[in-house]
């Protein structure tokens, strides 16, 4: 049931929030993947922050997707130096 609402949740760049453990997180997820335990995780970039971070599924509850607020993913532009001889 978490896969398929995070799944729909990416295909439509929706926002979605939950509590993971006792912390509120609102998340625009990017990538559901899977640890070679098989443990589930979906990894993602947190309101406010610039760094993707990686939750897992077993301390995630009371998912809601907040359909009235979409994302763009943040792809990182790296510049390359420009050298002068």
């Amino acid at each position: 049931m978490k896969s398929e609402i995070f799944y729909n949740a990416i295909k439509q760049r929706r926002r979605v929030r939950f509590y993971y453990g006792l912390t509120e997180v609102v998340l625009d997820p990017y990538f559901i993947g899977m640890d070679k335990n098989g443990k589930k995780f979906i990894y993602g970039k947190m309101l406010g922050s610039m760094e993707i971070e990686k939750f897992s599924y077993e301390r995630i509850a009371n998912i809601k997707v907040m359909n009235n607020i979409r994302f763009s993913p943040i792809i990182p532009i790296i510049p390359f130096p420009t050298y002068v001889n």
